[in-house]
């Protein structure tokens, strides 16, 4: 009997392992869920991606759906048989049954199925994580556009890090990194004054010195929204920190956000992301996702993605017209100045009354 409960065991275990092995070589693979009517049901109200990545992560949710769906079916079924019935108390006592069911604690091919069951159930759930996870966290999608972003309470700086030749006028890679004031922000982090010293990295309590610096930059404010523009169908790479608190960088349609830290190395933080390309254009929302204090729900920029051509239009605009604002290199390139995607709400700080709905309708 102990002989035949090892070989019992060892089968269990070496079954176990070919699913195992099976899941990993399944996690290479790419599948999209269906088309239809039932599939965009179960998506719950996610809105439809813009990204290869986005739209990896609406499978990772589709699919998770679909294997909690059928664990749910399967256990609301063992509920009910068990309930109504062969197991119902009162059908037993009319079969004249005694008062405890038939055991099963011996029963090898049921045991075996609650041992593979519940592989199966893991081995779904991980297919579609690390597929899924993979495909969001690569870095290596040869970025054309480098975004600095930094967020601040309460609003965003976005600003262009490196843009490729061929997004260029000049077919010139562009350097868009502020020498001086990325030199000035060294030399201030070491350099105190009335600042005690942090003693963490031992740099002033207001060292700003991780932050980043370019030339063209889109600072938002009070009165005016920040647009970030970015090209359709090219790589691009976020990277992100805080010059204060914790915040985070959210756009709805990427299915995605990534907090952005104060000293992100300093705190084991990865701080930047990529995205394959963006495969719609159009005006997009921005929030901040991490709550930040008084105003992070009027926290908000747009992303506005055009067509390549227009994107290198806009970046020589920006270099060619330093003291330009934003809103009218947006305007020389056909788009509207200012954000059309932020409503129904206002950016205003001033909430006093309560009334921090922004309706253009005029209807209440």
């Amino acid at each position: 009997m102990e002989q035949r409960t090892k070989r019992g065991v060892g089968r269990t275990m070496a079954l176990g392992g070919v699913f195992a092995l099976a899941a990993m070589g399944m996690t290479g693979c790419d599948v999209s869920a269906p088309d239809n009517k039932f599939f965009h049901f179960i998506r719950m109200g996610w809105p439809e991606g813009i990204t290869p990545e986005a739209h990896s992560m609406g499978n990772f949710w589709v699919w998770t759906w679909v294997t909690a769906w059928i664990i749910g079916i399967i256990m609301w079924g063992i509920f009910l048989y068990a309930i109504f019935g062969k197991w119902n108390a009162k059908k037993a006592e009319k079969r004249g049954d005694g008062e405890f069911p038939r055991q099963l604690q011996y029963n090898i091919p049921l045991e075996m199925v609650l041992t593979i069951l519940p592989i199966l159930i893991v081995m779904g759930l991980f297919f579609f994580t690390v597929q899924a996870q993979d495909k969001v966290t690569a870095r290596d999608k040869n970025p054309q556009v480098k975004v600095d972003v930094t967020a601040f309470q309460w609003n965003w700086k976005f600003g262009y890090e490196e843009v490729a030749g061929s997004l260029t006028t000049d077919g010139q890679v562009y350097k868009g990194t502020d020498e001086t004031r990325t030199k000035q922000a060294e030399k201030a982090s070491v350099n105190p004054g009335e600042d005690a010293v942090n003693p963490i990295h031992g740099k002033a309590m207001s060292d700003k010195s991780y932050l980043k610096y370019d030339q063209i930059e889109t600072v938002g404010s009070t009165e005016e929204v920040p647009v970030l523009v970015l090209p359709s169908n090219t790589p691009i790479e976020f990277n992100l920190a805080s010059a204060d608190v914790t915040h985070a960088f959210w756009v709805p349609e990427f299915l995605f956000k990534r907090d952005a830290y104060a000293h992100p190395e300093a705190n084991s933080s990865e701080r930047t992301f990529q995205i394959e390309k963006i495969d719609k254009e159009g005006a997009f929302v921005g929030r901040c996702a991490e709550m930040c204090g008084t105003y992070h729900a009027m926290m908000n920029f747009e992303v506005r993605v055009v067509s390549p051509e227009k994107f290198k239009d806009y970046i020589e605009y920006r270099r060619t017209h330093p003291d330009a604002p934003n809103s009218e290199a947006l305007g020389a390139i056909g788009q509207p100045k200012f954000a059309t995607s932020t409503h129904p709400f206002s950016s205003l700080r001033d909430t006093r009354d309560g009334n921090n709905i922004n309706d253009p309708t005029g209807v209440k």
